[in-house]
């Protein structure tokens, strides 16, 4: 699968190191009458990526910046390059790859120019096509040719071909910004400049295997200010859009409300918004082209940002698009297929009208966006792609939105390639003889159709091989709700559309997805990939053996449940929990691995260590080789970790002697001993497994703040009362039972579901007299297990909503309930990172604006600390683990100040930090205790 509605199972995939590897392929396939495809970041959303027999997977090896000349303004890439890798290597000498689709994270350069892919800044810096200078290439009969202008690496017969057919070159192709439907037969006219590279662009893998290529780069501004313009609707954008034009933009990109998460901040008033980007000099230069423009527009509102950080939040809105328009509003399922038509900007306007009557003709729904500036529209349509009904209508609409295209002067495709999507249709718009002259060219370059058969020429019918007919019709029985998915697990991995995000190779500033990925570099091992192998569990033709599967357990094995994807994917695949839910299954009614009762059970044998009293003879075994070595052993953990030594004290030990020392003194005649809490309002303190075993200090720490700030703490209860009718008398006797309160976290990563239900109906049984009242949670993973986990577990208890309802952070406990308190001047510099739960369930804004406000000055690094609870402990899983970490956490605490405070709320967090460098992370809440003059208090070493 790539990143369209249809799924084609390969023979093989090879991973070629250079063109003679290609060449060799290519030999024995033709020798064995194999068909070969060429694939690079599988980004398409046309099915053009996709084939059944070997696929050329160019992202692993032949993915190389050959060499970059500033002063010519060219670099030589391979076809695996991804260009986000161009981008970086061009800015320090001011350049830049014009064309920028918005997966330009992970699309590479050798599906751009098999797609001639554009994104927004096409209207200032043209096509892919537009841009390229020379390409290396090998045909499906082997032969290595060097195309270029002048009829250059021609193959025999091409020249003469198109030659008896220039009158039909020069009139059967529309003239528009976006026309990349078909092959581009008019760039070998003689007044073009017989340009044969510009002619392969956008051919789909169907005339030879790309294996280098020289690309033009161009100046980047030196300063950029965007215009985000409002209108009332979407027609209104678009008939401004054109008019703009004139004006020089970089950018002109179009999108409405309905793509636009609710609370989306920075956007002015508007049902829909243009973004127009300006370049300059300086910044006023940008500035004063923009405001020329906002001046010029007729918009209901505007705002110009030359912020590059507020730019980057605004733009990605608009490139989440992608993702989010995989979902309508009210949650019903939508899919490509129509995503890139392209019309004349000029009758854009009159084009989305049609369209919408269309639309609504055929009871469908879809929110259109994209390139305004050139006339290309995206859209993802609410098409019933699973009954034979729906996929008929989906047949009935392509037919007809392709000739209201034709009908407005269009392309089928204005950016992403006709693949099996839309080939079929092309004689609708080039008409027979164009197309029979396709066929011509196709058989001069590829006489054996070796290369990517049924895309383009003789294409698949558009309604063959749509992944969605081997999955199951009726919903899987599961123990998680689903209930963003209708309680439906098939439509949960469904939720995975391809954009592939998750295949990021470098973390940007904030984000996790997917650590994993980044560590090991393998499609199986990113959120995608995993969902594909779900997928194909579910369909059951490929991996046939069902939750039992050796293939999926392998796969999500390295998923760190870190929940990145939950919040960094755009359609909000959650892999943690279809981890967790997978482990269920396939372990059920059989031995576990050892690790998930060592860690999974963890709550449970430190209890036990706590009522015995033995903390101490275990941190001696613990510290001993011998002992140490055959614990990690019989627990399946990683020989390379140390054991976390588990407090002395626990922190609920600490509290009610706590309680029990007041007490004591008010019965002596000392009341002003009493704890430091106020008026202000009751929270609950969660006292989680490891701030109660392992990090009391913390607690401690927390309770301090708390009571400082004029709260009064409380913990939950320990005992619960259950009523009995006893005997025949109709008396009620009630039996008081000893608990404690858990999350299930553990239980829950290691698919332990059923018990992790038990778990946390004890807890709700303990919490019942508390919901509603808020509930302080130190720990980010205990919080997000919470707010998600527990609701998503228990979705038949409606006590579980109300305590995830009442579940607030730290910080966001002191922002809530003591709005007008000033925390003490800390006034040091801050590095660590945001706990990967945090950034995905919980949001940090409450925690970045309480370390401004105590001048705890910095930013805290993006991805995930890869110790992640059990995962980093578990065998087999420490090299992950130790890559995870050196991507962003261990070069910023290894380059931090002497002074700099390590933040780290997590205990995994610190515990990655103390065991990789040494150094001691802290919670914020110790900082500010410390800060409040109450000294440190470390945790065990």
């Amino acid at each position: 699968m790539d990143a369209s509605n249809y799924r084609r199972v390969p023979l093989g995939v090879v991973a070629p190191r250079d063109a003679d590897d290609v060449a060799a392929v290519l030999e024995v396939c033709r020798a064995n009458g194999v068909p070969v495809v060429p694939r690079g970041g599988g980004t398409s959303i046309a099915g053009q990526a996709t084939g059944t027999g070997v696929v050329l997977d160019f992202t692993r090896h032949m993915n190389r910046l050959t060499s970059l000349d500033p002063d010519a303004r060219t670099a030589v890439v391979q076809p695996g390059l991804v260009l986000d890798r161009l981008q970086e290597a061009a800015a320090p000498h001011g350049l830049r790859f014009g064309p920028d689709p918005s997966t330009h994270s992970r699309c590479t350069l050798g599906g751009m120019i098999g797609n001639n892919s554009c994104g927004s800044h096409s209207v200032a810096w043209g096509t892919t096509a537009d841009n390229i200078a020379e390409l290396s290439v090998v045909t499906a009969r082997g032969a290595s040719l060097q195309l270029g202008p002048g009829w250059s690496g021609a193959p025999d017969g091409l020249r003469d071909l198109t030659d008896r057919e220039l009158g039909l070159l020069r009139t059967g192709f529309p003239e528009l910004p976006r026309r990349i439907s078909g092959y581009a037969l008019d760039a070998l006219l003689p007044e073009k400049g017989a340009d044969v590279a510009r002619a392969f662009c956008g051919s789909e893998g169907t005339l030879g295997v790309l294996t280098e290529a020289v690309v033009r780069l161009v100046e980047a501004p030196r300063a950029r200010a965007l215009a985000v313009l409002g209108h009332p609707d979407e027609s209104a954008a678009a008939e401004a859009a054109a008019g703009l034009l004139t004006y020089q933009p970089l950018t002109v990109e179009g999108m409405a409300a309905d793509l636009v998460p609710p609370g989306t901040a920075g956007l002015p008033r508007g049902r829909a918004w243009l973004f127009v980007e300006t370049g300059g000099d300086t910044t006023d230069e940008a500035r004063e082209r923009a405001e020329r423009i906002v001046r010029a527009a007729d918009v209901v509102d505007a705002v110009v940002i030359t912020d590059p950080v507020g730019q980057r939040a605004l733009w990605r809105i608009r490139e989440d698009a992608s993702g989010t328009a995989t979902r309508m509003p009210d949650g019903t399922e939508a899919w490509p297929g129509w995503e890139d038509c392209a019309v004349p900007p000029a009758r854009l306007g009159a084009y989305l009208r049609d369209f919408r009557g269309l639309l609504t003709q055929h009871g469908l729904r879809g929110t259109p966006y994209g390139h305004f500036g050139d006339g290309c529209i995206h859209v993802r349509i609410d098409f019933d792609l699973i009954t034979g009904d729906g996929v008929r209508r989906f047949r009935r609409f392509s037919e007809e939105l392709a000739d209201l295209v034709v009908a407005h002067g269009g392309s089928l495709s204005g950016e992403h390639g006709d693949g099996q999507a839309r080939a079929e249709l092309l004689p609708r718009m080039y008409g027979p003889e164009l197309v029979r002259l396709f066929e011509g060219v196709k058989a001069v370059w590829d006489p054996d159709d070796l290369l990517n058969p049924g895309t383009l020429v003789r294409p698949a019918r558009l309604d063959d091989n749509l992944r969605f007919d081997v999955l199951p019709r009726e919903p899987v029985d599961v123990a998680f709700g689903y209930p963003h998915d209708g309680g439906d697990f098939s439509a949960a991995v469904r939720r995975c559309v391809g954009v592939a995000k998750c295949r990021t190779t470098s973390v940007s500033s904030g984000a996790v997805m997917c650590p994993s990925f980044r560590a090991t570099g393998e499609e199986e091992h990113s959120t995608r990939g995993r969902a594909r192998l779900l997928h194909e569990m579910l369909a059951g033709t490929v991996v046939t053996d069902g939750w039992r599967s050796t293939e999926v357990r392998d796969a999500l094995d390295l998923c760190l449940s870190c929940k990145g994807c939950r919040s960094d994917c755009p359609v909000g695949v959650d892999m943690a929990t279809y981890k967790a839910e997978f482990l269920h299954h396939h372990y059920a009614g059989r031995r576990r691995p050892a690790a998930h009762y060592a860690l999974g059970w963890l709550p449970v044998w430190l209890r036990a260590v706590a009522a015995t009293r033995t903390a101490r003879l275990v941190n001696t075994f613990s510290s001993m080789r011998w002992s140490a070595g055959v614990a990690r052993r019989l627990g399946g953990i990683a020989p390379e970790r140390e054991i976390p030594r588990i407090a002395s004290e626990p922190f609920s030990r600490w509290w009610y002697e706590r309680l029990r020392r007041w007490a004591l003194a008010v019965r002596e005649g000392r009341p002003d001993a009493r704890p430091a809490g106020g008026d202000g309002p009751t929270v609950t303190l969660w006292p989680d497994t490891f701030t109660e075993y392992f990090s009391p200090s913390v607690g401690r720490a927390a309770v301090q703040v708390l009571e400082t700030v004029g709260l009064q703490v409380v913990l939950p209860p320990t005992f619960r009362f259950e009523r009995k009718p006893h005997g025949g008398w109709g008396v009620n006797v009630f039996t008081a039972r000893r608990g404690r309160v858990c999350c299930g976290l553990t239980y829950v990563s290691t698919g332990q579901l059923d018990r992790a239900r038990a778990v946390m109906r004890r807890t709700l049984d303990l919490m019942e007299p508390l919901l509603g009242e808020p509930v302080v949670v130190l720990e980010p993973s205990c919080a997000a297990a919470l707010r998600t986990d527990l609701p998503e577990l228990l979705h038949d208890d409606p006590r579980a909503a109300r305590l995830a309802a009442s579940v607030v952070t730290f910080a966001e406990a002191l922002e809530r309930y003591a709005p007008h308190w000033d925390p003490p001047a800390v006034d040091r510099p801050v590095v660590g990172q945001t706990h990967c739960h945090q950034h995905a369930v919980l949001g940090d804004a409450p925690d970045r604006r309480l370390r401004e406000r105590a001048g705890l000055n910095g930013e805290l690094a993006g991805g995930c600390c890869g110790l992640a609870g059990n995962f980093g402990f578990e065998k087999g899983h420490y090299e992950v683990s130790k890559a995870c970490a050196e991507e962003r956490l261990l070069p910023a605490v290894r380059g931090a100040a002497e002074n700099a405070v390590i933040l780290a709320d997590g205990f995994s967090c610190r515990t990655q930090l103390r065991q990789l460098t040494g150094r001691q992370g802290r919670h914020l809440a110790e900082v500010l205790a410390e800060a409040l003059g109450a000294g440190p208090e470390e945790e065990p070493k």
